[in-house]
């Protein structure tokens, strides 16, 4: 099917699904608008960008977009939060689309990516659902597209969790029995879908979006395994009760995408009814099995793979001796450390430094375990760290060569904090 070229301004174009639709639109000969709440990544990929994070109040007004949006045909909303607080979730999904939706003109056209399960009893569902309900209550047609599990060559969010598990190293951890179906679809056959949805007519109801081939969870996680180049493990069911366990604590320290969306949908499955996407689309996805093994897997692929849950244990990690240091700097009796130091500067202020010291210790093993600005606290890290190796080293030169380590143990600490830099740093 030709599809005649347009302009389309692209929200979240950012993100997994974001990235893939925006060059797939360009590629097949559409000008694209990129919007994102960091856009820096697509001008270094020749979009034209519109900084725009759907959080801030600004976007909820027509106006911030009516003049970006004079000479646009279409707009495609796939911004879109797994987890977040009320106000979070009504921004992106409510008070920006309305907005965005208010300023068209007239003679244009929207497409929302939302997914399935909207029914569910989840933060996430609901959202979703209301978000959808703007779209049909819109002053423009919108296209609704509901797709299931999407994965692609590369991995984000939900799909990169999937790969973490599937290649621990003793057996593949399951949420329940693992037999709870999904039909994954590749993320270039739903930019092409969404590609097509551009010419289609607006339907009646949202569309359902999935591959043909439907496997178990544990199929799937099998299947990813194998595509690693790793043998087979028993397969480990996790108690549903442990499962939403680990959910909310993974909400509570925003270890996102472990959190209790994502148990919910792992144990209800993630399947979609492709009926009516068989009726109204030409293009045809590849299953899970034919795009699995179509292109192998890269050592990069095998290492993000493994280094995915050893990113929040590595965060945890430094919480916990950012916490310990704080209650040694607040509770260590001064005659155990003093002797050390003596004479260098006055005792009172030696004593202020470490009490001093142990309430920064303290702020910032917080601020890990909230997740809070993560790539500037490592830098802040990395400069404690840093200044208290070379305080020390100035002060008690000799600490270099206690048998217990010392200051030598900051230098692994150092390359710690810079390896957690870099994972943490996502986009």
């Amino acid at each position: 099917m030709t599809v005649q070229p347009a302009k389309i301004l692209l929200l979240g174009a950012a993100g997994f699904i974001g990235q893939h639709l925006a060059c797939a639109l360009r590629s097949a000969g559409h000008e694209v608008l990129a919007s994102a709440r960091n856009p820096k990544r697509l001008q270094l990929l020749g979009f034209q960008t519109l900084q725009a994070d759907l959080l801030d109040p600004a976007t909820h007004d027509p106006d911030f977009w009516r003049s970006a949006l004079v000479e646009c045909s279409h707009v495609i909303h796939c911004a879109g939060l797994l987890t977040g607080s009320e106000t979070d979730f009504h921004a992106v999904h409510v008070q920006a689309p309305q907005a965005v939706y208010q300023a068209m003109p007239k003679t244009a056209r929207a497409i929302l990516i939302s997914a399935v399960g909207t029914d569910a009893n989840s933060d996430f569902a609901y959202w979703r659902k209301r978000g959808e309900e703007i779209a049909q209550n819109a002053p423009v047609p919108v296209t609704i597209l509901r797709p299931g599990l999407v994965l692609a060559q590369g991995s984000y969010g939900g799909s990169s969790l999937a790969r973490a598990l599937a290649v621990m190293p003793l057996a593949t951890p399951m949420v329940g029995d693992g037999t709870q179906p999904v039909n994954p679809i590749h993320v270039d056959d739903l930019a092409q879908l969404v590609i097509e949805t551009l010419s289609l007519p607006v339907p009646v109801d949202p569309i359902a979006l999935g591959g043909p081939e439907t496997i178990s969870q544990a199929g799937l996680l099998q299947g990813l395994r194998r595509w690693l180049g790793l043998r087979p493990v028993r397969l480990l069911p996790i108690p549903h009760g442990v499962a939403h366990l680990l959910g909310r604590l993974g909400d509570a320290l925003r270890l996102a995408p472990i959190s209790v969306t994502s148990v919910q949908q792992l144990e209800q499955g993630i399947q979609t009814d492709i009926t009516a996407q068989n009726r109204l689309f030409h293009h045809r996805p590849a299953g899970f099995s034919s795009f699995i093994n179509s292109t192998p897997s890269q050592t990069q692929d095998l290492w993000h793979a493994r280094l995915f849950l050893l990113r929040p244990m590595l965060r945890l990690t430094l919480a916990a001796m950012w916490f310990i240091s704080a209650m040694v700097g607040f509770f260590l009796p001064e005659g155990q450390f003093l002797p050390a130091v003596s004479g260098l500067l006055p005792d009172p202020v030696l004593i202020a430094m470490a009490r001093g010291g142990g309430m920064v210790d303290l702020a910032i093993a917080l601020a890990l375990l909230r997740g809070w600005r993560l790539p500037t606290l490592a830098w802040v890290q990395f400069t404690m760290v840093g200044g208290y190796t070379v305080g020390l080293t100035l002060l008690a030169p000799i600490l270099w060569a206690d048998p217990f380590g010392g200051l030598l143990k900051n230098l692994p600490i150092l390359v710690a904090i810079l390896i957690h830099r870099v994972l943490e740093q996502e986009r």
